[in-house]
């Protein structure tokens, strides 16, 4: 696959030439994720146009799915520090974010030293994000936005690239903490893993029951990803592509003169959803081998991106709505 544009100029060309390098990076990459999980090609796609987006996702799913195993094999294949904790009801912060200790040197003097925490790392995954209580959550807030922490009045930043990567199980809701909007909004995408067709199921059968199991293998260095996260940022936007994205946002917020939105709709997307859809759309773009984003890249993202930006009225969960449902009918209006 490549990238053509007509009569392109020297900037231009550079650009080509940079993308050519990355569609051939992500190529890898992709093949090396396919070596061992099978199927659910969409996932995969919504996961990494997510990290070359350069945000953090959220994937629900029931347990089996590989939730955990595709962001272990991401964090091997592009070569990331990654990090797994495990969200428990008596988590705390600290045990993420890292704590300070007191310590005595030979001469008797004592001074405090920080131990990180798990958070210090290039790809975190937080497992089962909702079973932790609010406080603990909160940890996560401020990394996820500005990319640093504080402790005890002292900045430590973290390191670069930075994602995170949480799973939640929407069926065993009984005992967890439900996200905070706040929380929500930052991250990029919410992506629902549904269950493997039958041909991907029949593989996964053969080729996870034998003596020898498919291992991830590193294919880039994390410093690439950094490279084509920059480039994504450099494509262009054509007009209509903006004007689409703005459109939709604003469509899904009661109040603006969407009257199906009025009515069904408690509250709508900020501004965050209509920047995640424009960083979003152009790294679908490049995955996809193109220069610049389509609309129909934003009517493929509308749904990861929104879902978890909204909630419906009262009127509207007991007619048995969703937020897919309103989701796909503003995506049918642009």
């Amino acid at each position: 696959m490549s990238v053509m544009i007509k009569d392109p100029s020297i900037g231009e060309k550079e650009m080509i030439a940079d993308a050519e390098k990355a569609l051939h990076d992500i190529s890898k990459i992709r093949e090396g994720i396919g070596k061992v999980i099978f199927g659910q090609e969409s996932v995969i796609e919504r996961t990494l146009v997510a990290l070359l987006a350069g945000g953090h996702a959220l994937l629900v799913g029931v347990p089996g799915l590989a939730k955990t195993k595709l962001v272990e094999t991401l964090g091997i294949v592009l070569g990331m520090d990654s990090r797994r904790v495990q969200f428990t009801p008596d988590l705390m912060p600290s045990d993420i974010l890292g704590s300070e200790v007191m310590e005595q040197d030979e001469n008797g003097k004592r001074s405090f030293r920080f131990i990180p925490g798990p958070i210090f790392a290039q790809l975190l995954m937080a497992d089962e994000i909702n079973r932790a209580s609010p406080r603990t959550q909160s940890a996560l807030l401020q990394s996820m936005q500005e990319y640093h922490v504080t402790v005890a009045g002292q900045r430590y930043d973290l390191p670069a690239p930075f994602h995170v990567l949480a799973t939640q199980n929407p069926l065993e809701q009984e005992g967890t903490y439900p996200l905070p909007e706040a929380q929500l909004d930052r991250f990029l995408m919410q992506i629902d893993i549904l269950y493997p067709d039958i041909d991907a199921e029949r593989r996964i059968l053969l080729e996870t029951t034998g003596m020898e199991e498919a291992q991830a293998a590193n294919v880039l260095p994390a410093s690439r990803l950094q490279e084509i996260q920059q480039l994504i940022r450099r494509m262009p936007v054509p007009e209509s592509v903006v004007e689409a994205i703005l459109e939709l946002v604003r469509s899904a917020r009661p109040g603006q003169g969407n009257a199906e939105t009025d009515k069904h709709v408690a509250w709508g997307p900020g501004p965050r959803a209509s920047q995640a859809l424009t960083l979003c759309a152009r790294a679908r773009a490049l995955y996809d081998g193109r220069l610049a984003p389509s609309i129909d890249d934003v009517k493929a993202l509308a749904e990861p991106v929104l879902q978890h930006r909204m909630a419906l009225t009262f009127a509207a969960r007991a007619e048995g709505m969703s937020v897919r449902d309103v989701v796909a009918r503003l995506v049918k209006g642009i």
